[in-house]
């Protein structure tokens, strides 16, 4: 899978387009759900936002009985979301729920990681040294080569792989939280999707700044923020889009008023501070919350399993509105 993935971004740079595109180097969360979100309609952005896409999917073929009941990773949760509510606890509750919609949201990202553990664990024991990792990924392209034996000026291929190699064993290094140079999955999987783990977005960062900063101050200019999102062609009139940038760096992005982005100001403009999940908890609390005291019983949630989980009886109507059988 990485290999590919390698093979098609060299490809990309030798034989792209000339013609200046806009990057985006904000790290946007994926989408809870691709749905929209009407509650007007339906619940099934929250059944997806809670169960997840294939699971939502399974529980809308059966009955409310059969929502309620423990059995299955996520009809277990809605139980034991209940079952810890002895007395109204919502702090708890909010932390619960916020941890659950979180799993369900990365649960691709752990699953692609382990459908491929193997071609990395190539020893069987458990762990991904980072010779192993480096070894799948990188090998074609080494042979017997050291990376800073490659000749970089001589083909574009070499020279990118000896700038990422040495980038990949630092990120490598920082995935490694308890510093045994052996990534577990949760640390392979931080490693591989460092945007998506708070402890990794320093790294992020400070690749980020590493892409973009032509003279290497440690700082962003605003050429150097600009000539990363437009470059030029000659006689080309500037986009209208290019001078809004230099306004959002001005503006937004340049905190201090600088002139210069700093590591702080720079995590700011490429991780948003809008939580989502933090977001869907809330708006799943207020839903199952029916007589809206603020606070949440066993019974009231184990009642709203359709905000929650859905069922066909309060799916089916919907469905046969839209044709879908």
């Amino acid at each position: 899978m990485i290999r590919p993935l390698l093979m098609c971004f060299v490809f990309c740079v030798v034989s792209g387009s000339s013609k200046p595109t806009k990057k985006d180097r904000v790290h946007h969360d994926e989408p809870l759900s691709p749905l929209e979100h009407n509650d007007q309609e339906s619940f099934d952005f929250d059944h997806e936002a809670f169960l997840g896409h294939d699971e939502a999917g399974a529980f809308t073929e059966l009955s409310p009985e059969e929502s309620k009941r423990d059995s299955g990773e996520s009809a277990s949760r809605l139980a034991r979301l209940g079952q810890q509510l002895d007395d109204p606890l919502p702090v708890r509750l909010w932390s619960e729920l916020k941890a659950w919609i979180a799993h369900v949201q990365r649960k691709h990202i752990y699953d692609t990681v382990e459908t491929h553990w193997k071609d990395f664990d190539k020893n069987g024991d458990g762990r991904v040294s980072w010779d192993e990792y480096r070894d799948f990924t990188y090998s074609h392209f080494l042979g017997t080569a050291e990376p800073h034996q490659l000749p970089c000026s001589e083909h574009i291929t070499s020279c990118f792989i000896s700038t990422s190699l040495p980038r990949d064993e630092r990120r490598f290094k920082v995935a490694d939280r308890n510093g045994d140079q052996l990534a577990d999955k949760d640390e392979l999987t931080a490693f591989l999707h460092p945007e998506e783990f708070g402890h990794m977005k320093d790294i992020v960062v400070q690749e980020t700044i590493e892409d973009m900063d032509k003279n290497k101050d440690g700082f962003l200019s605003l050429d150097e923020y600009i000539g990363d999102v437009y470059s030029p062609e000659l006689g080309e009139e500037e986009p209208e889009w290019v001078d809004q940038e230099r306004s959002q760096f001005a503006e937004h992005r340049d905190q201090n008023k600088d002139g210069k982005l700093d590591q702080k100001e720079v995590l700011d403009w490429i991780f948003p501070d809008v939580d989502h999940v933090a977001l869907e908890a809330q708006h799943l609390i207020h839903e199952a919350d029916v007589d809206q005291d603020g606070k949440l019983t066993k019974e009231e949630i184990l009642d709203s399993y359709s905000v929650f989980v859905g069922s066909q009886v309060t799916n089916f109507g919907e469905a046969l509105r839209h044709d879908e059988f």
